[in-house]
């Protein structure tokens, strides 16, 4: 083959890789994601400061999902981001997704261990619900544990940043001192509030993005006598001195009150979970004898109604047993 055509050939498929990489630099230079955002930012700084309709924000935002496409099916879902507000007050590093993908997945074991148990269809629906609602007691049961947590906290929280404003610090570096000196959960909220104001976040919404991520009244009762001292003014580490001290109060009661009525919550839970327990264990040790109790005709009419009477007795247990302090 001629020496000069392989040149030509080499030259020209050079030639053409060049020409397509000068159009997607040319693309990329108009058009691309970078170029957007930082157009997007410099027309934010102009006057109005609105870019295409939307706010700009320098918050991390959440994501439902690393998928684009399973993030658009999940914002379909009602309530999806009161769910991703409690697995973010919860502590857990679940996503949306993670949580959905738990839950369908403990579904199908629930429905196959009662298929392997030859269960009728009704009662391996009832084992696939009961199942599925195992992700949901662990986000139920962590978000609580971490409320309490956060509850527990709060006084000395409130006594260290009244301390560092009567020794001449301001409430930022109070925040931050808060932030470095307690332990987690609440340590690491309060080093969040410190670190949004650093980046640019005004006080107000910092302590209110913090109170939407703790759901405890007492914050809110903090975080809104910050805001009023900040607006009316008056000596705010004599104000926290005395938030801190009726917190302590009231969890003092608060703990009294679970002490007299811990006996109630057990007998709630013992009746509760006893029937399934020996419908399970009579499943597994003796299938021929409960078995009898799902082919009579009668049998699914009684478990209804023992069902539903159990759920109304559970839920009247838990109304006594339940004070608010």
């Amino acid at each position: 083959m001629n020496t000069s055509f392989i040149g030509f050939a080499v030259l020209a498929f050079l030639a053409v890789v060049l020409a397509i990489e000068a159009v997607y630099l040319f693309w990329s230079s108009h058009h691309g994601k970078d170029v957007k955002r930082m157009d997007e930012r410099i027309r934010a700084l102009s006057a109005g400061g609105n870019v295409s309709s939307q706010q700009l924000s320098i918050l991390k935002q959440r994501m439902l999902s690393e998928s684009p496409f399973v993030t658009q099916l999940l914002l379909r879902i009602p309530r999806v981001h009161a769910l991703d507000r409690q697995l973010q007050q919860s502590g857990l590093k679940w996503s949306v997704a993670r949580f959905v993908t738990y839950t369908l997945l403990c579904a199908v074991l629930g429905a196959l261990g009662g298929f392997v148990l030859l269960l009728p269809a009704p009662v391996m629906g009832v084992f696939a619900v009961v199942a599925s609602l195992l992700p949901t007691l662990i986000l139920c049961r962590k978000r609580t544990k971490r409320v309490l947590q956060l509850e527990r906290q709060l006084p000395d929280a409130a006594d260290l940043i009244a301390r560092a404003l009567r020794a001449g610090h301001s409430f930022p570096a109070a925040l931050g001192m808060v932030g470095e000196e307690l332990p987690n959960p609440l340590g690491g909220e309060f080093a969040l509030v410190f670190d949004e104001i650093n980046y640019g976040v005004s006080m107000s919404d910092a302590l209110l993005n913090m109170v939407n991520r703790v759901p405890v009244e007492d914050l809110r009762y903090f975080v809104i006598a910050v805001l009023i001292q900040r607006e009316a003014g008056g000596n705010l580490a004599e104000i926290l001195g005395s938030i801190a001290g009726i917190i302590r109060e009231r969890l003092k009661l608060l703990g009294k009150v679970r002490v007299l009525s811990a006996e109630g919550r057990l007998s709630a839970w013992v009746l509760g979970v006893l029937p399934f327990a020996i419908l399970g264990l009579l499943s597994v040790l003796n299938p021929g004898y409960i078995s009898v109790f799902w082919k009579d005709p009668a049998g699914p009419q009684i478990a209804g109604v023992a069902i539903a009477m159990m759920l109304f007795g559970i839920l009247w247990m838990r109304k006594v047993v339940r004070i608010r302090v």
